[in-house]
């Protein structure tokens, strides 16, 4: 039997960072996702986010990988929102995302950054954030 606990950070915008999810929107969409993620077998605790992005904490199984799992939780919930036309545009994610991989005694740290989206982006904005993982994480940035 296989033993399999890798963590990671998931973090996603809307396409062009338009700020679609509002609160309303948001919430429905972060549920539909857990939903989502429970059907899939995608290991998620944590969900949340801001007008123009999302993050989420997920544990990959041993068959999983990152571009599938950010592909399935992505793609099903674009599909989801035009469904259920929660925008009056069409609804797309940007194609790019951050994933970074979290240790165990960074759970918490984690967990925490992602519940208070709210409060963490009442005095920043989600580009200044960008460049922080950028910098932090040494990500190359490209502007296409």
């Amino acid at each position: 039997m296989s033993y399999v606990k890798i963590w990671v950070h998931l973090v996603f915008s809307t396409k062009n960072r338009h700020p679609y999810l509002t609160k309303s929107i948001r919430y429905k969409v972060q549920n539909h996702i857990i939903e989502n993620c429970i059907e899939k077998s995608i290991f998620l605790t944590a969900i949340n986010g801001h007008t123009e992005h999302l993050h989420c904490l997920i544990s990959l199984g041993k068959e999983q990988t990152i571009a599938k799992t950010a592909q399935l939780i992505k793609g099903e919930s674009a599909y989801w929102i035009n469904k259920n036309k929660l925008t009056t545009d069409t609804f797309n994610w940007q194609d790019d995302y951050f994933a970074i991989s979290v240790s165990e005694s960074q759970l918490e740290i984690v967990t925490s950054y992602i519940k208070n989206q709210e409060k963490h982006h009442a005095k920043k904005s989600f580009a200044m954030e960008v460049k922080e993982f950028a910098d932090k994480y040494k990500f190359e940035i490209r502007n296409e």
